[in-house]
């Protein structure tokens, strides 16, 4: 039996559930993920190997004009980059949904890679549905319409807490890879350090316990990640834009900062498998989105 080894590029506007397909195709949490949009700044690399083949999974930015600073530029240079350099892309929209900002994501999808259509939270769509005749004639009427948008290989409406329609999407991807031998280790989940996961997870916990605006005026830089035994001692910075948004971070007594180190902590640990000592302070940088040096310090350039 030949094995086939492929990249697959995950793209699609901001929130609209890639790093969650992500980790669902990985089958474990390598991309951070909120109801935010833009939680993914980076271009995250995961990996699933089969019997029959490797999957190189690349989850990329939320692809948005709203905002202009120096880092929403990297981010959008990313996805398109990405593109340009994989076996098959995965366009996450909503199912049953279609908006301005998925018509700029599609507008700049190649003509030369195959293309597939993943209709995501079909859970959600069906959810909205009178009756289940009523929820079929909808989703064939929106699967109708997206063909008609582009010459997508495949469009497949499935929802990514559904472990059966994940393996089902596995199954779609595969003929898609070359016939080549494993890029990677079969065990090896992720090309990422713990270093930046351990990053990652800190800044989701500061996304899942602030305010709409903060997640683009903050970020975090990890200033210590050293073993002293078999325990990781992190210190970690968390960076905001305005001295509200330190405030917002700190909470009264500085009770919201210690409930996201602690949560933050009890992710590490369990995705380190080992005990973390975390050192967490809040810094005020103004303008740091527009900073080259400190972009460059988080790896988005």
């Amino acid at each position: 039996m030949s094995f086939r080894c492929g990249t697959v590029a995950l793209v699609g506007r901001p929130n609209v559930g890639k790093s969650t397909f992500l980790n669902a195709l990985v089958g474990q949490k390598v991309s951070i993920t909120s109801r935010k949009a833009q939680t993914t700044r980076h271009r995250i690399l995961g990996v699933n190997t089969t019997e029959t083949a490797q999957f190189i999974l690349v989850d990329t930015p939320g692809f948005q004009t709203k905002y202009n600073n120096a880092m929403n530029k990297v981010m959008n240079r990313t996805v398109k980059t990405t593109m340009a350099d994989v076996d098959v892309i995965l366009f996450v929209v909503e199912s049953g949904y279609w908006s301005k900002a998925d018509e700029q994501v599609l507008e700049i999808l190649p003509k030369n890679i195959p293309v597939v259509l993943l209709a995501n939270k079909l859970d959600v769509f069906a959810s909205r549905a009178d009756a289940p005749e009523d929820r079929d004639q909808k989703l064939f009427t929106f699967m109708r319409e997206m063909s008609e948008k582009f010459e997508f290989s495949e469009i497949i409406p499935m929802t990514a807490k559904n472990t059966d329609d994940v393996k089902r999407l596995l199954g779609f991807l595969e003929p898609y890879l070359p016939e080549q031998e494993a890029i990677y280790e079969p065990d090896m989940l992720t090309d990422r350090s713990e270093k930046f996961l351990a990053a990652e997870i800190l800044r989701e916990k500061v996304f899942r316990h602030t305010g709409d605006e903060l997640p683009y005026a903050s970020a975090v830089i990890i200033d210590q990640f050293k073993m002293d035994g078999t325990m990781r001692r992190i210190a970690a910075t968390i960076l905001v834009d305005r001295d509200s948004h330190k405030a917002m971070v700190i909470g009264e007594k500085g009770a919201k900062l210690k409930r996201i180190s602690t949560e933050a902590r009890q992710d590490m640990e369990k995705l380190f498998d080992g005990k973390v000592f975390l050192e967490t302070w809040v810094k005020v940088k103004s303008g740091w989105a527009d900073d080259r040096v400190i972009l460059r310090e988080q790896g988005i350039e």
